[in-house]
Formats: structure tokens, C-alpha cells, sequence
């Protein structure tokens, strides 16, 4: 019981902290950035990465060891549209990452860097993904969803 109540404990502190810092990258995000402001983004972008980690941790311990049987997830479409749109998520936030990457590092040219349009557009849809998981996993928690 006491593995289970905290795994699911650091699931919900990892999705608080994916989602704030998705939000945060959103927020921070302009049109150009100097190469201190890409420099934040990109260690927002690895709390991100870390916390995604967390919540896959934690959920496949809750699916395979800790929490209910794993007949309950896994033969729940709910739960596997949840899982495929927290795939999709992580698919999506590659770009931004990479970018973010690519554009930290100090560098002669203080002038402004401009930020392609793809990048904004991803966060977003990360974000309207991510406000879409909790309704599934609510819906599932419910019983709903079994095949």
C-alpha cells in the first residue's frame, strides 16, 4: 500500500511539474530570443524532460507492479488513448528541445535569435494535449473505457 500511495503521489507531482513547465515555455517564448533567455528555456526544457521521465516511471509501476492489476489499464482504450497522447507529447516537445539545444550555447553574436513559428505552435499543442490527459485519466478512474 505504502509503494503504491507513493508512487502515485510522485505521478501526480511529475505531471504538475511537466505541465508548469510546459507553461513556462510557453509563456517565455517570443518571437526572438537573446541567447540568455534560450539558455533558461533550455534548463526549463530539461526540468521538462525530467519530469516526463518521472510520470513514465511512476505510471508503468503503478501499471506493471504497484496499483491496480494490469488488466485494469491495459484493457481500458481510455487508458491507451492517455498513454498514446503522453506519447505524442514527448514526440512533439523533440523539436523545441533540440532547438533550445542548439541555440544555449554563448556565443560572439549578441544579436537576438529568432524563433521559428514551429516551435511556439508545438508548445501549444502540447499544452491543449496535456489539458486533455487528466479528463482521461478521470473517465478511466471511473470505470469507463473497458474493453
Amino acid at each position: 500500500m505504502t509503494a503504491e500511495i507513493l508512487a502515485r503521489y510522485f505521478h501526480f507531482i511529475g505531471v504538475f511539474t511537466w505541465v508548469a513547465t510546459l507553461v513556462a515555455e510557453w509563456l517565455l517564448l517570443k518571437p526572438t530570443l537573446s541567447r540568455v533567455e534560450i539558455q533558461r528555456l533550455a534548463r526549463i526544457d530539461s526540468v521538462y524532460g525530467l519530469s516526463a521521465i518521472v510520470v513514465v516511471g511512476m505510471g508503468l509501476a503503478l501499471w506493471l507492479g504497484v496499483g491496480k492489476p494490469a488488466e485494469f489499464y491495459s484493457g481500458n482504450w481510455i487508458f491507451q488513448l492517455k498513454i498514446s497522447l503522453a506519447v505524442l507529447v514527448g514526440l512533439l516537445s523533440i523539436y523545441p528541445t533540440v532547438f533550445f539545444l542548439r541555440h544555449r550555447k554563448p556565443h560572439d553574436d549578441p544579436s537576438p535569435i529568432a524563433i521559428p513559428p514551429l516551435v511556439r505552435r508545438l508548445v501549444v499543442l502540447e499544452l491543449v494535449l496535456m489539458a486533455i490527459i487528466p479528463l482521461l485519466a478521470t473517465l478511466m478512474a471511473a470505470g469507463l473505457g473497458r474493453f
